[in-house]
């Protein structure tokens, strides 16, 4: 399966405070036509090969507007 970033990714500066190590959140559409995001994992019982993860809702917004929504 292959991404596309549309949303987040690179931190834009060392006082962004998301991001540790130049892993920052990101949004990204799949090859499949489906929505992949990169973030934080959240404690919240999923099923196998599942997780619940966080993303600051400025990348969310950005991810938007990418799709043209």
């Amino acid at each position: 399966m292959e991404l596309r970033l549309i949303a987040g990714g690179p931190c834009r500066s060392e006082e962004d405070g998301e991001c540790v190590e130049d892993d920052c959140p990101g949004v990204y559409v799949t090859s499949r036509g489906t929505i992949a995001v990169q973030g934080e994992r959240v404690s919240c019982p999923t099923p196998d090969g599942e997780a619940v993860v966080e993303i600051p809702e400025r990348v969310l917004r950005e991810a938007f507007s990418a799709l043209g929504w």
